[in-house]
């Protein structure tokens, strides 16, 4: 179990260090247990910011940015510009993506909603249960806690 900070000299001399400090500042961590594909996580990590950064950006049916989104437009955007390409639709991201359980979630991954007709929105897991998306008509971009247990979770490659 390592813990690995790059800090910037001022911060690491302050002893005030935090994890929102590391990525307004763009400082790098590598957390306990975060074994595993460490580009994918950060390529997650990345699209996480991207999507929080559209905070307050209009809901617009098929919109895909960059000044409005609808749900799988922003998740295609965030991703795009992290490196990764998505299809277009929920749906068809929730079988682009390797599907994992909800205890092993991570910052980055994505949520899929689903109903007996099959997924219906996504949005990007931002942590503590709550989630960065694009909700709908007359909304904007921005987090919310997941208020369903009709879930799933999904890993962008």
């Amino acid at each position: 179990m390592t813990v690995r900070m790059h800090t910037p000299n001022l911060l690491a001399r302050a002893g005030t260090v935090t994890a929102l400090t590391l990525v307004t500042l763009g400082g790098t961590t590598v957390a306990p247990g975060a074994a595993g594909d460490a580009e994918g996580a950060s390529v997650s990590s990345y699209a996480l910011r991207i999507a929080a950064s559209k905070r307050g950006a209009p809901y617009q049916y098929g919109a895909q940015g960059p000044h409005a989104f609808d749900c799988s437009g922003l998740t295609l955007y965030s991703f795009k510009r992290a490196g990764r390409a998505l299809p277009r639709t929920a749906a068809a991201q929730y079988g682009r993506t390797l599907h994992i359980p909800a205890f092993l979630r991570k910052r980055g991954d994505l949520v899929f909603f689903r109903s007996a007709g099959g997924i219906y929105h996504v949005g990007i897991y931002a942590g503590r249960g709550r989630m960065w998306h694009a909700p709908k008509a007359g909304s904007v971009v921005r987090l919310e806690r997941i208020w369903s247990r009709t879930v799933s979770y999904g890993r962008v490659g």
